[in-house]
């Protein structure tokens, strides 16, 4: 080889090729100045160098030596080596042995694998079926090729050549290893664990084969197998990054979050940008009851793969989780953007549109993901539940038929049948739902404490508390923890066991502000005060509509656990009234309402167009009723809108002893949108701020456009008051009023099992019951609807 050829000009060697690009490289690299350049060593003292890993060493004896003996194929092989063991590239190096060693199947296999690792995979190939060609019986060669036929996705044929190279060589650990790898990814795991045994009996310390063996066994569901397998692994080597990933992944799957959170944290600090397990991270963190930690992992992870549809929507997740309704269907959003196919994306949208009341919207998500994924019972039983949400029970328990035929025994869709079954007051068939599901989900907390909202409990059920008990000891996520510590508190009372009730339902308020963001008593008490400066008179006689609709609404307002239910109740059994339940949609109009009168003042228009809408939302839920109730209790701060858009519309107010209305709103489990639910203080704040809401719309509102209404005063005189109401709405009385406990119809509240009792005055004082409790509220019956 002439050393004088210019690096730019064909190389003389005669393959066509620039010297630069064939026997001109790889470039050397000069040793430094100080430093002698070592006389010629023998090939044993090469290959010694090499034998015990001083590559760096043998990189610097070489390049001297390569520098006037390029022709030498074992010297470009050598350094091949010695740069591949310092994890630098070796490509080039290899290049030349294989060109210099045209016949020699060794260097045609290692060109194959430096090609391999660079993603050059036909041509990987090409090398190793050339050293084939050279030699059929190499049988490194054969596992060779199998590899890059694996990344090709060819698993047969990979499978093939693992066969080929086993029956060469039947103690070639490493093959047998690789088969059970493309056996797996042919779908046949338990052939591929029978490989990995054997590529462990010829090598125990195989750290790759023990944790390939835990990923074959968790295919077949045998998680704690796989975890002590991926632990075995780890103990061969503790930086092996597959174990850590998938131990964590097993250890997740059988619900020891945090110890998947260890293992994640362990890989995250030898590969802080791997994004999958930043996401597997969140998912750990989400299932301990850590929303906000889970929504930092996600975003991180999306910091790294911003287009990987799946992280949106576990941030959705999180967010959801949060109360933070509308990023999470943003992330959503995003999800779907990125795969608009997504079955979960659109099922999760759903779930949150649902939550934003947006119940029209979530149905068709919930439509479009049942369309992409027809055998999913958990999307039927999600589609169910916002049918039910909006009133037609029919298709939704045609829904929940078909889940529970596509799975027998879907815990889910059986809760969701139970909880058909009590809106409609047929809590015999709700608890034997409840029982059914927590037959076949034992630790099913949904399942078990509904069981407690059908009935009053007995002394006799004390079965089911130590059941509860015993499950809510165990280590599960705070949210489950939370309906069985709500579902004990119930229990308890309704024994007489008034510390234990306690007990438990302060437990679980306090675990929901774990998950939960705090109240903010800055926010609400600013947000009031705005609409008090808002809807003042002059407001209202301005907005006011001009035409009236066809139907006669009446709101049935107060605090939540006021009596508002008991009121519909009362009013629906009349035959010219339908009770409509909660509706959400003046929670909506007052957005832009609010909006448009700070941007431009009162709008007539505005408010007329929403009565319009209104009115034709009316229609569609009870097209042969005029008068319709509408009981959501959080109108009351809506009301000065309200009267002028409808200012027919009958407005009863619900009153009760204002500590009795607090205790009782603190011992149920509310929405994420009750946020000062889960604290007394916030409650006694949240309570305060409302009556002083209500003082001012008596001031700005006509007399006769409001009756107060007593809960006490109704249940100790039920039928002079429910003559009242019923005068009050403008239609004769019905004696069916009386008898509202058996009007045969649907009930979505708490109170859906006590409205279909006689009136009871046990509710009244019920607060004396725990007074060693409720310090922060006794402040409270200083107020005008103290009892």
């Amino acid at each position: 080889m002439n050393a004088k050829i210019g690096r730019n000009e064909i190389c003389g060697c005669g393959s066509g090729k620039k010297y630069k690009k064939c026997c001109g490289r790889p470039e050397m690299v000069p040793l430094p100045a100080d430093r002698e350049v070592p006389a010629a060593p023998d090939m044993p003292s090469l290959l010694g160098l090499l034998q015990r890993g001083r590559y760096e060493e043998l990189e610097l004896t070489l390049r001297p030596l390569l520098a006037t003996r390029r022709e030498s194929g074992a010297l470009w092989t050598l350094l091949g080596a010695a740069l591949h063991g310092q994890g630098k590239d070796a490509i080039e190096a290899l290049e030349a042995a294989a060109h210099l060693l045209p016949e020699d199947p060794q260097a045609q296999t290692n060109l194959g694998n430096a090609l391999r690792a660079r993603g050059r995979l036909g041509e990987a190939a090409d090398r190793h079926r050339r050293a084939l060609a050279l030699n059929a019986s190499y049988a490194e060669a054969h596992n060779n090729l199998g590899s890059v036929l694996k990344d090709l996705g060819q698993f047969e044929a990979a499978a093939a050549s693992y066969r080929q190279a086993i029956a060469l060589k039947p103690e070639f650990a490493l093959a047998h290893h690789n088969l059970g790898i493309a056996l797996r990814s042919l779908g046949r795991p338990d052939e591929a664990i029978g490989r990995h045994r054997r590529a462990l009996s010829l090598a125990p310390d195989f750290a790759d084969a023990h944790a390939q063996l835990g990923s074959a066994l968790r295919d077949l569901g045998l998680q704690e197998e796989a975890a002590a397998s991926y632990r075995r692994a780890l103990v061969m080597d503790p930086t092996h990054a597959e174990a850590l990933l998938h131990i964590g992944d097993a250890l997740l799957s059988l619900g020891r979050a945090e110890a998947a959170a260890t293992h994640y944290r362990r890989l995250l600090e030898l590969a802080p940008n791997f994004a999958e397990v930043h996401c597997n991270l969140g998912n750990a963190l989400r299932d301990l009851g850590q929303p906000a930690a889970a929504a930092d992992s996600y975003r991180r992870a999306l910091e790294l793969r911003p287009d990987y549809a799946e992280l949106h929507n576990n941030l959705g997740n999180a967010l959801l989780d949060l109360g933070l309704f509308e990023e999470a269907a943003e992330s959503y959003g995003r999800a779907l953007e990125r795969n608009p196919d997504s079955a979960k994306a659109h099922s999760n949208l759903g779930s949150v549109l649902r939550e934003l009341g947006r119940l029209e919207e979530a149905a068709a998500s919930l439509t479009r993901a049942r369309e992409l994924d027809p055998g999913s019972a958990d999307i039927l039983t999600n589609l169910a539940t916002v049918q039910r949400l909006l009133g037609e029970a029919d298709a939704a328990e045609a829904n929940l038929r078909r889940a529970l035929k596509l799975d027998p025994g879907a815990v889910a869709a059986l809760i969701a049948c139970a909880d058909l079954a009590a809106d409609r007051g047929a809590f015999d068939e709700a608890e034997s739902l409840y029982r059914e599901a927590s037959a076949q989900a034992p630790d099913s907390a949904p399942a078990w404490a509904g069981i407690v909202a059908t009935r009053k409990m007995t002394p006799a059920d004390a079965p089911w508390m130590a059941q509860a008990e015993s499950l809510a000891e165990q280590r599960r996520r705070p949210r489950d923890e939370v309906s069985l510590r709500f579902a004990m508190g119930k229990y308890s009372d309704d024994v007489g066991d008034y510390e234990r009730a306690f007990t438990n339902y302060h437990r679980a308020n306090e675990l929901v502000k774990t998950y939960r963001p705090p109240h903010d008593r800055r926010q609400l008490s600013d947000t009031f005060e705005f609409v008090r400066q808002l809807y003042d008179a002059a407001w209202i006689e301005r907005a006011r509509a001009r035409t009236p609709i066809e139907r006669r609404p009446i709101f049935v307002v107060g605090m939540p656990r006021s009596g508002t239910s008991l009121a519909e109740q009362i009013l629906a059994s009349h035959p010219a009234v339908f009770g409509a339940g909660e509706l959400s949609f003046w929670k909506v109009a007052s957005l832009h309402v609010g909006a448009a009168s700070v941007a431009s003042g009162p709008n007539a228009d505005l408010t007329e167009s929403f009565a319009a809408e209104y009115g034709r939302v009316l229609a569609a839920l009870a097209p042969e009723h005029r008068h319709v109730v509408d009981k959501m209790p959080a109108n009351f701060a809506h009301l000065g809108m309200i009267h002028a858009a409808l200012p027919d519309a009958r407005i009863i107010h619900m009153q009760r002893n204002p500590i009795d209305t607090c205790l009782s709103i603190y011992f149920q489990n509310f929405h994420v949108a009750h946020s000062y639910a889960n604290d007394l203080d916030d409650l006694a704040h949240y309570y305060d701020e409302y009556r002083r809401l209500m003082s001012h719309w008596r001031s700005v509102l006509p007399s006769d456009a409001i009756l107060e209404l007593p809960y006490e005063a109704l249940v100790a005189e039920p039928e002079l008051w429910s003559r009242r109401m019923v005068e009050f709405v403008g239609l004769p009385w019905d004696d069916s009023c009386l008898r509202f406990h058996s009007t045969q119809r649907t009930v979505r509240t708490f109170s859906k099992w006590q409205v279909r009792q006689q009136i009871s005055a046990s509710s009244v004082q019920r607060w004396r019951r725990y007074a060693a409790h409720v310090g922060p509220l006794l402040r409270l019956s200083t107020g005008s609807a103290a009892g």
